[in-house]
């Protein structure tokens, strides 16, 4: 069975493709920082579906926690198929009163985040030959841009462009980089959201569904997405 850790699959878009994975027939490798109840509920979905649910726990914004967490699972474990870098956060403001604090923490999450998660994986993929799968998840917020979210933005976009380029150097290692860039999704970060009002910029008139964007990130996990790399795939009811 192909292991795929995915971050921040706890909850939202992450358990959805956690819970996704495991029932196409990948073990599901569950991430989490802070809540580990939610962690818990989904890793026994995962078993449920005949996965081993796998819990780590740690920050991704802390390097050296990543690093250790992430080398022993490997050690126990066996090295990953596939990863999905799906942990973030927002920390909205308009840019003139944003916050340094507001700067740093998403860009250490979001985009540092990336960096941190990736480095430990990579080089045991292709020591093992492993043909495997990187999935980034991006943000509509990364390629257009949002008011409010001139941080998240940042992060986002610097996520495809590190994306992009570790797809050039993986290649002819036949691993496949992606990135998806969903649009709003009915989670916990888009509840409070004033909804008619956001609907109305949106073409089909609604939100995303969390296991829509599961059923995407799957496909591209998949076998036969195998000569899909370095590509930005949105997910977003037609809002660009």
């Amino acid at each position: 069975m192909k292991r795929v850790l995915i971050t921040g699959s706890g909850r939202g878009i992450g358990r959805a493709i956690a819970v996704a994975a495991a029932s196409r027939g990948f073990d599901s490798v569950i991430h989490y920082c802070g809540n580990r109840a939610a962690a818990e509920s989904a890793a026994e979905a995962v078993r449920a579906l005949g996965g081993t649910g796998t819990i780590l726990c740690f920050d991704v914004s802390d390097r050296e926690a990543a690093r250790t967490a992430i080398e022993a699972d490997i050690a126990a474990h066996g090295c990953y198929y596939g990863v999905v870098c799906n942990a973030g956060v927002a920390d909205d403001n308009p840019f003139p009163i944003l916050e340094d604090s507001q700067w740093d923490r998403v860009l250490r999450t979001d985009l540092d985040g990336f960096y941190n998660v990736l480095k430990p994986i990579v080089m045991p993929m292709i020591s093992e030959r492993i043909r495997g799968r990187i999935i980034a998840m991006s943000s509509i917020s990364g390629v257009v841009g949002n008011r409010g979210q001139v941080n998240y933005s940042a992060a986002k976009a610097g996520v495809i462009g590190a994306a992009k380029a570790l797809a050039a150097e993986l290649a002819k290692r036949q691993i496949t980089v992606n990135c998806i860039a969903p649009g709003i999704i009915e989670t916990e970060m888009t509840a409070e959201l004033p909804v008619e009002e956001v609907k109305r910029a949106i073409p089909m008139r609604r939100f995303g569904r969390a296991e829509e964007v599961a059923a995407l990130a799957c496909f591209l996990l998949s076998e036969e997405a195998g000569y899909i790399t370095r590509q930005v795939i949105s997910i977003n009811g037609g809002m660009f």
